[in-house]
């Protein structure tokens, strides 16, 4: 049976409905005095194992910052806050520098960590598989930022920047269910 013909326009709208927070991926180019951040804006972000620790991120084949990271071995996600939109667009830029203008320091893991994020994640690239024009890359968790209540994160919705609402942001009576589908090992969890 041939694969069916899916129109490229029709599929990223769909895909449009589809809320997704943003993060920036981040890493060192090169060593020594030739040694600089490098880093692209990233909606394909996921957790994906608790046990281990493991996320995943999904670069384009040609990415350049995808190529610093297979080369370095490791690599910060930074999860944007509301406020960060300009953090966002500049790494979502064809900007040679990302960096000139950011307020960002080097992690006690040698990464490049983007100040005013909601929270960050340092890896080391775990696994790397092919997904058609990207790449699926698995990191194990290495160290974490503190967990905090504060901030909205930057969220993207049918081409547009958006935020959950204040009023939003009570936790669902279905809180505990929640945690318990997020930690469930069963063979029929899905997740």
């Amino acid at each position: 049976m041939d694969a069916p013909v899916i129109d490229g326009r029709q599929f990223r709208n769909v895909l449009g409905q589809f809320c997704t927070g943003i993060t920036v991926i981040t890493t060192f180019e090169g060593e020594g005095e030739e040694k600089a951040p490098i880093g692209f804006a990233c909606q394909s972000f996921a957790a994906l194992s608790l046990d281990p620790p493991l996320v995943l991120f999904c670069p384009t084949k040609e990415s350049r910052s995808w190529k610093a990271i297979e080369r370095n071995g490791s690599f910060a996600v930074n999860m944007l806050a509301e406020e960060q939109q300009p953090v966002c667009a500049r790494f979502g830029s064809r900007e040679p520098d990302k960096f000139a203008g950011i307020d960002w320091h080097t992690s006690e893991l040698d990464l490049p960590v983007l100040d005013g994020a909601l929270a960050t994640i340092q890896c080391t690239v775990d696994n790397v598989l092919d997904g058609g024009d990207h790449y699926i890359v698995i990191g194990r968790v290495q160290a974490l930022s503190e967990s905090t209540d504060s901030g909205r994160p930057l969220l993207f919705y049918r081409g547009q920047y958006t935020a959950i609402e204040p009023e939003k942001t009570t936790p669902a009576p279905w809180r505990a269910d929640l945690e318990h589908f997020l930690t469930t090992t069963t063979l029929d969890t899905w997740l």
